[in-house]
């Protein structure tokens, strides 16, 4: 098949790309803006190959979304390019209402026109895939778990804006009848993740010898999922699944974070031990909470298990290992992105 993914050079979609490119024969065009979180270096590891293709652009260019889709008649869009960072939406909205919104109707709309103008098995196989977040669904208790008929809820402008999002794409398949798919994912982690996350933040702040920053007091939970688990997933979706058909895609892996940063910091004591011999855990430090923080988010991924034969292979332990090497082994990656674009600093105190 032929795959458009929108915001390829991000951390989930260059986990796809490298996916497909390296696990399929399938073709891959990636459109990126490469705003402060798109790393093109994410890709060098497929960059040579015949079958992938990387044009820089914006989901809200029309015409270029138009063009793009003329010229390399994709089968499947996978439409991950959003802002996606909840603290960034705290301090600026205005972008990610511009991307995540006006991005997806410019998409659905240019979308839309070009499977109209497609016949027999190639209209009936085209899909349109929006890979969205768990966070719309708003905060958990200590119990339960998100279903994919669980109420919408969101409590961020980062969550407002994909559940706004969602939404958009099962009107276009309600009332256009467009083929769509949307996946809800669990937090994602794994290598190439962009220094602003928890769990590359921790291990970078740990290794600068800096404090490591845990909101209010680490109670909040988390289902963390290995970004390579979910690109399997995605492929699973925009291959077999059904449109206008949900999937929540979760890892089965739920840790408050305290328990995810304590892992981080026993993880380096045995792979980096500090010069001084002091425990990384030391340099833990409760900061001032997230405003309006969300206390759990747990998915129920029992539909895709059941129906596409999807399941997390990687546990947390070994994820979290094989991340904390890969961060060790490639500092120069995050080293340029700290150079250049983040500081580690603060981000998302209310001051809008």
């Amino acid at each position: 098949m032929r795959i458009l993914v929108t915001g390829g050079a991000g951390f989930i979609g260059s986990a796809l790309i490298r996916h497909l490119i390296g696990e399929t024969d399938h073709e891959v065009l990636n459109l990126d803006k490469l705003t402060y979180a798109g790393v093109l270096s994410s890709l060098d590891p497929v960059g040579d190959s015949p079958r992938y293709r990387f044009v820089r652009g914006d989901i809200c260019d029309g015409e270029l979304v138009g063009r793009l889709l003329a010229e390399f008649r994709p089968d499947v869009i996978a439409h991950l390019a959003a802002e996606s960072h909840v603290d960034r939406s705290i301090d600026g909205p205005g972008a990610f209402i511009q991307t995540n919104l006006v991005g997806t109707y410019t998409m659905l709309a240019e979308a839309l026109a070009y499977w109209r103008g497609l016949d027999g098995d190639r209209r009936d196989g085209f899909r349109f895939h929006h890979i969205s977040t768990d966070e719309v669904f708003g905060s958990l208790g200590e119990d339960g778990y998100f279903t994919e008929a669980t109420a919408y809820d969101p409590r961020s402008p980062y969550s407002a804006s994909k559940a706004g999002s969602d939404h958009l794409v099962r009107a276009w398949g309600h009332t256009y009848g467009l083929p769509v798919l949307v996946t809800n994912c669990s937090n994602n982690y794994g290598p190439y993740h962009f220094p602003e996350k928890l769990i590359p933040l921790i291990i970078i702040r740990a290794l600068a010898g800096e404090p490591l920053p845990v909101y209010g007091d680490g109670s909040n939970v988390r289902d963390w999922l290995f970004v390579e688990d979910h690109a399997r997933a995605l492929r699973a979706v925009f291959e077999r699944g059904v449109p206008g058909e949900t999937y929540n895609v979760g890892g089965d892996s739920e840790r408050r974070n305290l328990a995810v940063v304590q892992a981080i910091c026993a993880t380096l004591d045995r792979l980096a031990p500090r010069v001084d011999g002091r425990a990384y855990a030391d340099q833990i430090s409760f900061v001032a909470d997230r405003p309006g923080h969300d206390h759990r988010y747990a998915i129920d991924a029992s539909k895709i298990k059941a129906e596409l034969g999807w399941a997390p292979q990687v546990r947390f332990e070994e994820g979290i290992e094989r991340t904390v090497r890969w961060y060790l082994d490639n500092r120069g990656w995050w080293g340029d992105i700290l150079a250049g674009r983040y500081d580690t600093a603060r981000l998302g105190l209310a001051k809008a």
